[in-house]
């Protein structure tokens, strides 16, 4: 994994970040703050078995990593290679026995490929990402979450979507996800010892998106080695002491300009719950999460 720049802790508060949203965006180019973007026709339009990376990242979420993970084990893809690239921290120990635990398996056509970073570097998720985008030898990255399931024929039927393409950003048409759990929904486990686990897909409805959000960034490998992940947006390449929202995947569009493409692929699944598991438990910014959460709910 390639080590680009980052930036040690400093106090880059959620009012600068809005600056940026709210401001910024809005009146500077874009290209000022990222390398120019490989045109269209210096981009790969590969068919066959493709090479794919899928990026996520975990602190607190022991639990969800594991349906993650075993969705690779239950359902290892046969269209492409897939390497898994889970960014942690060994503070976080649930995560880390997961971690230990699923490297030990050997799953066809997947290479598991676990970041063990500083905890600073993985409150601020851009930073990962942008490593995995300068470093990738794939053909195209995820960039995903930790509650995100890739069930049966997800990647393989994500390959035949990918076939000749050759924009930017696509997202999937469609996702399955679950109520907003409580913690003491079964599914949130949080006390057994790592294993292999699926989940019962009635528990599971069906929802469109309309763009490529958070978790759901599928990005062609050109352009990502090229430009990386929000690498010369400082705010977004600076270390912190706890977990921030996350605005990068907003800023990421708005660098390349576009909402991205929907495309048609099976089995993609979300865990949603209520409590933010990244967040110290009972903390006021954990409280205040939650509200928030069920009302959106």
């Amino acid at each position: 994994m390639k080590i680009t720049k980052s930036y040690p802790p400093r106090r880059y508060n959620q009012q600068a970040i809005q600056f940026f949203r709210l401001v910024t965006e809005k009146i500077v180019p874009p290209s000022w703050y990222r390398a120019p973007i490989p045109p269209v026709s210096e981009r790969k339009a590969l068919d066959g078995k493709l090479k794919l990376e899928i990026v996520s990242h975990c602190w607190g979420y022991g639990n969800m990593l594991t349906y993650q993970l075993s969705s690779f084990v239950n359902y290892p893809p046969n269209k492409a290679n897939v390497t898994v690239t889970v960014f942690y921290s060994e503070e976080d120990e649930r995560t880390s026995k997961v971690v230990e635990y699923f490297n030990a398996l050997k799953v066809k056509n997947v290479i598991w490929n676990f970041c063990a970073i500083s905890k600073e570097k993985l409150f601020r998720r851009g930073i990962g990402r942008n490593m995995a985008a300068r470093s990738t030898k794939a053909d195209w990255l995820w960039f995903t979450d930790c509650d995100i399931i890739f069930h049966e024929n997800c990647i393989d039927s994500l390959a035949d979507a990918l076939q000749g393409k050759q924009e930017i950003l696509y997202f999937p048409r469609t996702e399955c996800t679950t109520d907003m759990l409580k913690d003491d929904d079964p599914m949130l486990r949080k006390e057994s010892e790592p294993q292999v686990v699926d989940i019962s897909t009635e528990n599971f409805s069906q929802h469109s998106r309309d763009k490529a959000k958070g978790a759901f960034q599928i990005v062609h490998a050109d352009v990502a080695r090229a430009i990386g992940y929000c690498e010369k947006l400082k705010i977004f390449q600076t270390e912190d002491t706890r977990w921030r929202k996350t605005y990068e995947d907003t800023a990421f569009k708005w660098l390349i300009g576009s909402e991205g493409i929907p495309i048609d692929i099976d089995g993609v699944y979300q865990i949603r719950h209520v409590t933010k598991g990244r967040y110290a438990k009972d903390s006021n910014i954990s409280k205040v999460r939650s509200k928030i959460r069920r009302m959106q709910e």
